[in-house]
């Protein structure tokens, strides 16, 4: 079975042409091996489906819960899908920890995006250092998954892809390790058998995110059975990227 391979380029590069170079040094490299998703920023987003649409998956890095409206700087669901975008990455620890977004906000966000589109929403999760120190992972991840999918019918969670990404992971060089990964995935696959049925949750995907690259990428997706990855900062270098994609 494929692997996903989620490349979030967050707030970069600064130029469409700079995307461009990557994404062209992407096509030379890139293994066939895994399904392979590119969230550049909204921006770029048109220009670059419009371009590679037939190389690559496109998804956006979050979106509004409404579809339009009196809302300032916002991007609605269907305004990607309209642009050619398949997948959209929601509750991102950054949007929860800078952008201050709560579950209730991450739930509407989901709720809207499968009611109304075809979209496929990457669910984030996971806890941050002093929650980990603590011993309230568990409790964090219980709580993120019971709320941010309230009201979604077993039907919908199907398309669901969830991330989990512990916050003290992102952006440190330091990636959980074996151990932690594995006890999560376990945690968060009983907690959606109580949530759905299981028949349901064997079609949910269950990913890693957090300090990716391509020394722990093996030990993630064979050792740990992760359904995929969500690759931050080595989602920019073609090379490391490359590597990563063919695991």
């Amino acid at each position: 079975m494929k692997k996903l391979i989620i490349a979030n380029w967050k707030c970069n590069p600064e130029t469409f042409k700079e995307s461009v170079k990557i994404l062209e040094s992407l096509k030379k490299a890139l293994s066939t091996n895994n399904k392979t998703i590119i969230c550049p920023p909204n921006i770029f987003l048109r220009e670059l489906i419009s371009q590679y649409g037939d190389d690559f998956l496109f998804g956006a890095q979050n979106c509004y819960s409404e579809q339009k409206g009196a809302y300032t700087g916002e991007i609605s669901p269907n305004m990607l899908t309209n642009s050619g975008v398949k997948y959209v990455i929601l509750g991102h620890s950054e949007r929860r920890s800078i952008f201050k977004e709560g579950d209730k906000e991450i739930n509407m966000k989901i709720k809207k995006v499968l009611e109304e589109t075809k979209l496929i929403p990457i669910l984030c999760i996971g806890e941050n250092r002093g929650e980990r120190e603590n011993s309230q992972t568990h409790e964090v991840i219980y709580r993120q998954l019971n709320e941010c999918l309230k009201g979604v019918s077993a039907e919908q969670a199907k398309k669901i892809i969830v991330a989990y990404e512990p916050l003290w992971a992102i952006g440190t060089g330091i990636h959980a390790d074996e151990e932690q990964i594995v006890d999560a995935k376990i945690h968060i696959s009983s907690i959606l058998c109580d949530i759905y049925a299981k028949e349901i949750v064997s079609k949910i995907n269950i990913i890693y995110g957090g300090s990716v690259n391509s020394n722990s990428i093996e030990m993630i997706v064979n050792k740990c059975l992760m359904d995929g990855v969500l690759v931050g900062g080595a989602s920019l270098d073609p090379v490391e990227f490359s590597k990563i994609s063919a695991c």
